[in-house]
């Protein structure tokens, strides 16, 4: 199993000047530590489930990953995961592809339907119903699929998206995996059957993550996909996670690693996020020893 870091917090010691220069040395820290996944949200709220009010500081996803990809050289980055609304998906099919080729091929697109509602309002940005979003996110998908074809520049007709042409230069230099988020058993584990190179749960128990991924089995067999193409990883939000408290965190991700989960993803708190994954670094080749 490996380890990733989320970072959803950028109140930083020092303040707003500070942020910069401790994003870098996450970084570093990250790879230092072994990490493979180093993410943001995609949000310019802060959002209720961090414990700190909208009014908190958020950066722009993207600008701050192509940030990060100049002080990285191995760790994968994305969002975790980029709201379908916020971009058309040309543009982010784009931005995904310059985030590839500025970090030498290590860009991820983690997608989802977005859901923060007060967010949309505020900055004007059109909030679709639900049904709604879900044929956006699958429709946002293909084109990027699209765009990141070599031999098809020509047109995509769908229902919310049409594009005269998909023409994307440079490739990406890795065509980027396709993350997609959530645990919906209807429609979002459909479409991680159907489109994703990877599926990412909470880890809430390890029941019921046993349960959605019997039913992302059974989407698979629906569409003819091998289950087992498609990663599988957890954010294990342990806000208790500290050096003295190690030995708890392997034993429970045992649990998933026993499933089949193959990555999971911690968020450092802020003030100094560097220095705590400094400190929780020696989990990660324990964890690696579960499989």
């Amino acid at each position: 199993m490996d380890l990733g870091y989320h970072v959803p917090v950028f109140e930083i010691d020092g303040g707003t000047p500070a942020i910069a220069g401790e994003l870098a040395r996450v970084g570093e820290a990250a790879e230092a530590s072994g990490a493979t996944w180093l993410s943001f949200m995609d949000h310019f709220f802060q959002i209720e489930p961090t414990g700190l009010p909208a009014e908190s500081n958020m950066l722009e996803g993207y600008t701050t990953l192509g940030y990060l990809a100049a002080h990285t050289s191995t760790v994968s980055v994305g969002l975790l995961v980029t709201g379908v609304t916020y971009r058309h998906p040309g543009v982010l099919a784009k931005i995904v592809t310059t985030l590839d080729v500025l970090s030498g091929g290590r860009a991820v697109l983690g997608i989802g339907a977005a859901w923060f509602e007060r967010e949309h309002r505020g900055l004007g940005v059109p909030y679709p119903p639900l049904a709604e979003r879900f044929e956006r996110l699958e429709e946002a998908v293909q084109i990027c699929n699209q765009m990141w074809d070599p031999d098809n520049n020509g047109p995509y007709e769908g229902k919310h998206y049409q594009l005269a042409e998909t023409l994307c230069l440079p490739q990406p230099i890795n065509r980027p995996k396709v993350l997609i988020g959530g645990g919906g058993e209807r429609k979002t584990l459909r479409l991680v059957a159907q489109y994703g190179d990877a599926c990412n749960l909470f880890a809430t128990t390890p029941e019921e993550v046993e349960h959605k991924l019997d039913v992302l089995r059974r989407h698979c067999d629906d569409v003819g996909r091998d289950y087992d193409d498609i990663r599988v990883t957890v954010v294990a939000n342990r806000g208790s996670l500290t050096p003295d408290t190690h030995d708890d965190f392997v034993r429970e991700m045992a649990d998933y690693a026993k499933l089949g989960v193959q990555t999971a993803i911690v968020m450092p708190p802020g003030g100094k996020p560097a220095a705590w994954i400094d400190a929780i670094a020696p989990v990660v080749p324990r964890l690696a020893e579960l499989g």
